[in-house]
């Protein structure tokens, strides 16, 4: 029926952001629970995001379908990862731990590199496509 075909990307987009925001909810109470102090789920559920994201990208071109990729990256990663509560969690501790606040904040901006980095480097060796060439 054509009337569904142009919500697909809106349902898969829908269908990831549930799953990601769950699991992302679950991870957080995970870690929040056993390492107290610190925001370790966030940087966990960031770098790893990052990580995948590179695997996606790189082995999804060609393989998966684009609601496919748009359910993954959109969808799950989009509410997987938490831009938002990083930055929020770097000011709160630019309240009273100065230094951890620079390390957690330059630390996860360039691990998160490194780790979209080594995603696409694993999506590559897994056959998939280079990004971009």
């Amino acid at each position: 029926m054509e009337i569904f075909t142009g919500l697909r990307s809106p349902l898969a987009i829908s269908l990831g952001a549930i799953s990601g925001a769950l699991v992302r909810y679950y991870l957080t109470l995970w870690f929040s629970q056993r390492f107290i102090g610190f925001p370790w789920g966030t940087g966990v559920i960031n770098l790893s995001g990052c990580f995948l994201i590179g695997i996606v990208t790189a082995i999804a071109p060609g393989r998966w379908s684009p609601e496919v990729r748009l359910m993954v990256t959109t969808g799950f990663l989009g509410a997987y990862t938490t831009f938002s509560t990083y930055e929020l969690e770097t000011v709160m501790l630019m309240r009273n731990k100065g230094m951890e606040a620079l390390l957690y904040g330059l630390g996860s901006a360039v691990l998160g590199v490194v780790c979209v980095l080594l995603g696409m480097r694993l999506g590559e060796l897994m056959g998939g496509a280079r990004p971009g060439g």
